[in-house]
């Protein structure tokens, strides 16, 4: 008899091949994910026999599906009926629900109304930093837990709970709880489907995908920091689906930025309310269409616009942002880039504001920009266990591209850095991380320092 724990995990490790918060996993990763799920499942049934080489990823998968809906028919046919069992038999209204089928393929037809209690996950990343000339420091970065709920085939719920920097005090900047997502999905139809809740801004590669195995470096990219102002989450509500042909979509309708926070070393950043006391006279708009019809592939074109807006001052500018990005894989070599642009409308006049308020005048830029390029080569082959990956990433960025009139850019903020260093991975889901950093900007006195940094992450 088949075990229902065992075909329990495989399940899980299914549903983590597409699922939601393992969306950044490369395909590298995902091979060996599948390679391990293919072995385990062999333990479970020796007769299954995968599909030979070179069967494409969606037909192992599709097969594994079908070995796993079989397993669990058998072990409940072969289940022995219990006092309790039979107990709970005779009042349905209080038993657990059965194990429900797992879909990976993001198939929203199945049919029934199951309740499914998703095992908790998350991740953890730990860091050490040492700047040129300076002590070097250790933190513990981000501890993040996540909970998912299934309360039936076309309603689920995801959560995402975050504790920055490992102590909280009340006031002061040493870190942070934050409600990172928590949203309902109500699935009609796969290119149709209903999203509410606190919602990760669809906007660039990492704010979506920032669990640490999922990219490379210590950090993440200072363009997807300080131009996209990752990690990025406001209330919201709006539409998810699957076109076909490779085409998803998401668009939401969300709460706006807060002009007070802006800056001219970080941009929009400090505008982010995190669905705090959101400001939603006029709500933004923000939205994502992804490619995936090719192999190997994936395109990215992200938009946003909303008019700021806060009590404090009077001016309410309008922001926009437009970002495109690609990740394409070719046998061992990984490539990713990404542009962004900024528009912050009313400029001069929120600085001028701001500095009546404050006395301080913060000359906000009118227009930010950044891109980066990064190739990667992964060393060790394909099948092996474990993955060594060597990358290089340059990034150019300035939160002063463009002035209104009368305002004057600062050379420090006219920013690049060459971000060298190498991802181990004993498993897909764990990252031993080193790079070095190499910081620039426009001003000929004072150089920024460059950055040795170590970390580790992993996924659970």
């Amino acid at each position: 008899m088949v075990k229902l724990p065992a075909i329990a995990a495989v399940i899980w490790v299914l549903a983590g091949l597409f699922g939601e918060p393992l969306r950044g996993q490369t395909d590298a990763d995902r091979d060996r994910r599948l390679a391990e799920l293919e072995r385990k499942v062999r333990q479970l049934d020796p007769t299954y026999v995968p599909p030979a080489p070179p069967s494409a990823f969606d037909q192992r998968l599709q097969e594994l599906e079908r070995v796993v809906d079989r397993l669990l028919a058998r072990s409940q046919q072969d289940r022995p009926t219990t006092d309790s069992q039979a107990t709970a038999s005779a009042f349905p209204a209080t038993s657990e629900p059965p194990l429900q089928r797992v879909s990976v393929t993001s198939d929203y037809q199945a049919s029934g109304e199951g309740e499914t209690r998703l095992p908790v996950s998350g991740y953890m990343e730990a860091h050490f930093h040492k700047d040129a000339g300076q002590p070097g420091r250790g933190e513990f970065d981000r501890f993040v837990l996540l909970f998912g709920h299934s309360f039936s085939d076309r309603i689920k719920f995801w959560s995402e709970l975050e504790v920055e920097r490992a102590l909280i005090e009340g006031g002061e900047e040493k870190g942070e709880v934050a409600l990172e997502q928590a949203y309902l999905d109500f699935l009609i139809k796969p290119w149709l489907n209903f999203r509410g809740g606190m919602l990760l801004s669809p906007v660039g590669i990492i704010n979506e995908r920032h669990e640490p195995p999922s990219f490379n470096g210590v950090e993440r990219p200072f363009v997807e920091t300080l131009i996209i102002p990752t990690t990025w989450r406001e209330l919201g509500v709006g539409l998810t689906g699957d076109l076909g042909r490779g085409f998803r979509y998401r668009g939401y309708v969300v709460s706006a930025l807060d002009p007070t926070g802006f800056s001219a070393e970080e941009g929009i950043r400090g505008g982010r309310t995190g669905g705090f006391e959101a400001p939603f006279r006029n709500p933004a708009i923000v939205a994502r269409v992804e490619y995936a019809g090719v192999r190997r592939m994936n395109l990215g074109l992200s938009g946003y616009t909303g008019v700021s807006s806060s009590e404090l001052v009077n001016v309410t500018p309008r922001v926009s942002i437009l970002s495109f990005d690609g990740r394409y894989n070719f046998r061992r070599i990984d490539f990713r880039g990404l542009f962004a642009n900024s528009w912050i409308s009313r400029s001069a006049q929120l600085n001028s504001r701001l500095e009546a308020v404050t006395g301080f005048n913060p000359n906000i830029g009118r227009q930010l920009r950044g891109w980066y390029i990064e190739p990667a080569v992964h060393v060790f082959p394909r099948r092996a266990r474990n993955d060594l990956i060597l990358f290089t990433r340059y990034e150019k960025y300035n939160t002063q591209h463009r002035m209104a009139p009368g305002y004057v850019p600062l050379p420090e903020f006219n920013r690049s850095s060459v971000v060298s260093g190498v991802t181990f991975k004993p498993t897909a889901d764990i990252a031993l991380k080193f790079d070095y950093v190499f910081n620039r900007n426009a001003r000929s006195v004072i150089r920024p320092v460059n950055d040795l940094n170590l970390g580790i992450g992993w996924w659970f």
